[in-house]
């Protein structure tokens, strides 16, 4: 038996380059808005950490003062036989350093606890948020930029949590507790060492500013870089087939060069500004140890004094590199953050009713289906369905043909509210589609698709997607009515037989059948079948025709079908033709008509010769 199938001209579509933003809006504030909301439950375990890295710094910052105090008091006592004073200094340095360390390593498990606790909810909230948002939003968004929003972006702001934050914590209170020491000890050295913090602001200003923009488009390249290889990996039997691998190299070459080259514009940002800051930094100490060596030998400066300053002049200024790495991570997670938050504040399309409305009980396993002057175009613009009204009568079977472009999959799409009208009303016994709450529309209305995706798991589990509390007697009557019984049982461990990733274990026409049993065992009252057999051969179609037969009876059911061998089933035809219905009516009034369906059904008789 052979099938004709409705043909078209190939529709040439430009193809978007994956190296350009994914262009979502960030509305204002959204990234302070998202940390607000990460950082708000872990409040109190921030403001023990705060103490603890508090009385820290405290403890480390006491070393040089001590040596001081050692140098100008605990030696001259020494030479006096007085050992006292600088055992005391000594215990008490010990003790200090000792007191340090204990804290900075309950500082170091208590944040790790909050980092990763903030990181774990993250990225529950971007997997939870991927799923609600619409199918427009995901024919557009591809699957690798979620990916990245999930893995390269989070492990961005893990690196500024686990480290960065630790070194702007610990530069921050070291500039403190430095300031005020220098301050104390002589406030003529102590002034003149804190003049530098003016060039040291403008060269912080300077790398901020230049450094976003680059992280920005680093962002933007590893996400290229995962869209380019995860869409090669998808595609790897056409691109065998096709021998694309050069081409495929080449492009991802492309992306994975500009990624590069953003990296290195990152460390070349870096390199500049610590090349810059350790020149202030020095220059600065020359001249600090120059007044300080000239007010010793006037006498109006101890030498244990001078001695301290240089110290704290070295804690001062040494945490520029550490400096350096939080601004590379914070400007690498500042970025991140306004991705994350640009994607979490990206709201559905078909949103959730605000007032729902549940559907009347029916007797009936089907549901009247109207569409009432619809109206609807893509984000493009283009209109596919102008001003278009149909009614789908409850239990009956609708074949819906024409050529590629037609509208088919677009009604289809808005009965499933994938999409929501551009105007006018689709209607479920009586009730608009966006009155329903999504887990009620989802029951009611299934969609089998050309594809049927199965996920990594036995046959049992991808069948009881259809009804999760379904028992294994009732998966396994499902599979029996639809006429997959015995080919799963024939599968190495029947019902338990893992079907690996996108279901690749088995057939297309063995999919076909999983994914009917998955549909009828979810006993929806509107059933739509888009191009469910087009890739199937012919004794794979006939197997699924009979399952077909099994799954319609009684529901309301729309066929989107190529092959005109699947109309035969169908109550009524409809042929449309640029978002417009041009023929309706039974296979039998249509075949024995002049019109184009006569003419595929005669096109289709003869190719049977």
């Amino acid at each position: 038996m052979t099938t004709t199938t409705v043909q078209s001209a190939p529709v040439e579509e430009e193809l978007p380059n994956p190296a350009e933003d994914e262009d979502i809006p960030v509305p204002a504030g959204a990234p302070r808005r998202l940390l607000g909301e990460l950082l708000g439950p872990h409040r109190r375990r921030i403001v023990v950490a705060m103490l603890v890295i508090l009385v820290q710094q405290a403890a480390l910052q006491s070393g040089p003062l001590l040596v001081a105090v050692a140098m100008d008091r605990g030696i001259p006592a020494l030479r006096e036989h007085d050992a006292g004073p600088l055992v005391a200094v000594v215990a008490a340095y010990l003790g200090f350093a000792a007191l340090s360390t204990v804290l900075q390593r309950a500082f170091i498990r208590l944040s790790g606890r909050i980092n990763q606790d903030i990181l774990l909810t993250l990225r529950g909230r971007i997997f939870r948020h991927a799923q609600r948002l619409s199918l427009d939003f995901h024919e557009r968004y591809t699957s690798g930029r979620i990916i990245s929003r999930a893995t390269s972006d989070v492990d961005a702001l893990r690196e500024l949590l686990a480290e960065g934050l630790q070194e702007l914590l610990t530069v921050c209170l070291s500039v403190f507790y430095i300031s005020i020491v220098l301050m104390v000890m002589d406030w003529r050295l102590g002034l003149a060492a804190l003049l530098s913090f003016l060039p040291m602001y403008l060269s912080v200003r300077s790398f901020r500013r230049r450094s976003l923009k680059v992280y920005r488009r680093s962002r933007t390249a590893v996400a290229s870089v995962i869209v380019r290889f995860t869409e090669t990996m998808n595609g790897i039997r056409p691109v065998q087939a096709f021998r694309r691998e050069s081409a495929n190299e080449a492009a991802f070459g492309t992306v994975n060069r500009q990624s590069a080259d953003a990296t290195a514009d990152g460390l070349l940002e870096m390199a500049r500004y610590v090349g810059t800051s350790r020149a202030i930094a020095n220059t600065w100490i020359t001249a600090v140890v120059v007044l300080g060596a000239v007010q010793v030998t006037d006498g109006s400066l101890e030498l244990g004094v001078l001695t301290a300053f240089v110290l704290y002049l070295r804690r001062l200024y040494d945490p520029i590199d550490q400096l350096a790495m939080f601004l590379n991570s914070y400007q690498s997670a500042a970025a991140a953050l306004e991705k994350i938050a640009g994607l979490l504040a990206h709201e559905p399309t078909v949103a959730e009713p605000t007032t729902p409305v549940a559907l009347p009980t029916s007797r009936m396993k089907g549901r009247e289906v109207v569409f009432d002057d619809v109206r609807f175009a893509y984000r493009t613009g283009k209109e596919v369905l102008p001003s278009f009204d149909l009614t789908l009568a409850a239990g009956q079977t609708t074949a819906v043909v024409g050529a590629t472009g037609a509208g088919k999959s677009t009604l289809a799409k808005l009965l499933a509210r994938f999409y929501d009208p551009t105007e006018g009303t689709v209607r479920l016994d009586g009730v608009d589609l966006r009155s329903l709450p999504t887990d009620e529309l989802r029951r009611g209305v299934v969609m089998v698709t050309q594809e049927s995706f199965l996920f990594s798991g036995t046959v049992a589990e991808n069948i009881a997607i259809g009804r999760p509390g379904a028992t294994r007697a009732e998966v396994e009557q499902a599979a029996r009515e639809i006429g997959a019984y015995e080919f799963v049982a024939a599968l190495p461990d029947g019902f338990d037989t893992d079907v690996r990733k996108r279901g690749g274990r088995i057939s297309a026409g063995q999919r076909q059948l999983v994914a009917f049993a998955r549909a009828l065992l979810a006993d929806p009252a509107v059933l739509i079948l888009d191009e469910a057999t087009s890739s199937l051969d012919v004794p794979g179609e006939q197997a699924v025709q009979h399952a077909m037969r099994t799954v319609l009876a009684g529901r309301t059911a729309v066929i989107i079908a190529h092959r005109l061998s699947t109309v035969e089933i169908a109550d009524r035809v409809l042929v449309m033709d640029q978002g417009r219905i041009v023929e309706d009516g039974t296979p039998a009034d249509l075949i024995s008509g002049q019109g184009r369906f006569a003419d595929l059904h005669q096109a289709w008789r003869d190719s049977l010769v």
